[in-house]
């Protein structure tokens, strides 16, 4: 038996977001989050995409107002992901937590008191911090008022809230990140930005209008940190995954390199100061205009000091979807690839994508890299024993991370691998409990019953034993 060892320092980690754990979603002065409208159940996808307008119902089930009682659990959340050997932990700051409906002059002391301790328990017990300003969290006061991110003002906004968390937790954090999967706004426009639409219209233009908005707000954001946080880094992000072509029909190549670049643009936007020159002939053949001034020209030269990105599945295109059956597990629709096996809730295994994916970004933007996403969302079933044998999920993140350990020995300079949800969590894609990622079990369902007890799975002592050795055993 050998090991591949990874580099010295190499961050192993694990990820939550404030929107699918903590709850509380009333409590210490919190005010309403756009994720706190999207119930579970049948109207979900709707809602998520901006089709359809949300108010509280009593007839609904929202699982983000009690997640997984993050808020109260988090010392005991944080002391077992210690003793598994966590180097970094990746969470989230819920915005409304802080400024509740999104535009007050001062924050809420409250929201700050919470993440301050949160981040201290953390420094305590010698874990390096991730912070995500905005994991598909918007304040609803925001969304009401000033449209979300359809409008300028919320540059902003979101900038004083930026600042207020440099301000006030940058001595604690090592590496943010402005937005969560910043791609996701075009496929999930109210998760991703709060955004709504009308059949008046012109969504896409509207689309591409917000992204810029949250461009120019995560290039103002990266001038903060460096200026108020000199010592800390700040990265971008993206949903990752290749778009590989159906065939080498020529229209099929043609489109997976389309799919490609307009999923990747926001990181050229990121990373190289500047869009790329195609999105200019993108917008002419959609007929967008979108409002770009000098001013925000400038302002994107603050380029990011790495690229982040989640990987669980690569995507697969094809020139005329109506050919071949559709892949729709994931919120990006792709082709279905014979050659990949899928999991319960229909995303393609690929772990050699993963190392494709990496190099591929590096490649293009020669930025340090990041992957602070990847798992397997699957059933779990807890034995006589009390035990989870979920080898299902060891042999999956074994497969991931031997395919990094040849990304590296590629060339990729790689900061480190951050799992996904590393405790059971609420799903962002179809708000279940029963779609679980964790390496730690959190007895609660769909309908939000359970006792919300803590139990470890078979690959909480499986990954442990990763990080003490610094690589994953090979036969």
């Amino acid at each position: 038996m050998t090991i591949k060892t990874f580099p010295e320092n190499f961050l192993w980690g694990g990820a939550i977001a404030a929107n699918q754990t903590e709850g509380a979603w009333t409590e210490g002065g919190r005010g309403l989050s756009n994720i706190d409208l999207i119930p579970h159940g049948a109207n979900r996808r709707d809602i998520k995409i901006g089709n359809k307008k949300s108010e509280l119902s009593d007839e609904e089930y929202y699982p983000s107002h009690t997640g997984i009682d993050f808020y109260h659990h988090y010392k005991e959340d944080i002391a077992m992901l210690a003793e598994m050997g966590l180097k970094v932990f990746r969470t989230s700051i819920s915005w409304s937590r802080i400024y509740p409906n999104g535009d007050e002059s001062t924050p809420n002391q409250a929201g700050i008191d919470y993440y301050t301790d949160l981040f201290k328990t953390c420094k305590e017990h010698n874990m390096a911090l991730l912070v995500t300003l905005a994991h598909f969290d918007i304040p609803m006061g925001i969304v009401e008022k000033y449209n979300g991110w359809k409008n300028r003002e919320t540059i902003d906004l979101y900038v004083k809230f930026a600042e207020t968390c440099f301000e006030n937790f940058g001595e604690y954090v090592n590496y943010w990140i402005p937005f969560n999967e910043i791609n996701v706004v075009l496929h999930s426009p109210f998760s991703g930005g709060g955004l709504n639409f009308d059949e008046t219209e012109n969504r896409e233009e509207l689309l591409y209008q917000a992204a810029h908005y949250m461009l120019v707000a995560s290039a103002k954001a990266v001038e903060s940190c460096h200026r108020i946080t000199p010592k800390a880094q700040i990265g971008c992000m993206i949903a990752g995954g290749s778009f590989y072509p159906y065939s080498c029909n020529p229209e099929d190549v043609w489109q997976s390199m389309n799919d490609e670049r307009t999923n990747t643009f926001f990181v050229d936007v990121q990373a190289k100061g500047k869009y790329p020159y195609y999105m200019d002939a993108f917008f002419k053949s959609k007929g967008i205009n979108i409002e770009i001034s000098e001013s925000d020209k400038e302002i994107l030269k603050q380029t990011v000091d790495f690229v982040a990105f989640s990987y669980y599945a690569s995507r697969t295109s094809i020139a005329d979807i109506s050919r071949v059956e559709a892949n729709e597990g994931n919120i990006i629709v792709s082709a279905k690839n014979p050659y990949l096996k899928m999991s319960d809730w229909g995303w393609v295994i690929d772990p050699l994508g993963l190392r494709i994916t990496m190099n591929q970004i590096y490649e293009r933007f020669e930025k340090p890299l990041f992957v602070v996403e990847n798992g397997l969302g699957a059933k779990d079933k807890i034995e006589a024993d009390g035990t989870i044998q979920d080898d299902y999920r060891i042999d999956y993140m074994q497969q991931h991370i031997d395919a990094m350990y040849d990304g590296i020995q590629d060339g990729v300079p790689l900061l480190g691998y951050i799992s996904w949800g590393i405790i059971d969590l609420v799903s962002a894609s179809t708000g279940e409990m029963s779609k679980r990622y964790g390496m730690i079990y959190v007895d609660k369902d769909n309908a939000g019953n359970g006792t919300l007890e803590r139990r470890k799975k078979k690959s909480f002592d499986w990954y442990k034993q990763v990080i003490a050795q610094n690589g994953i055993e090979i036969s």
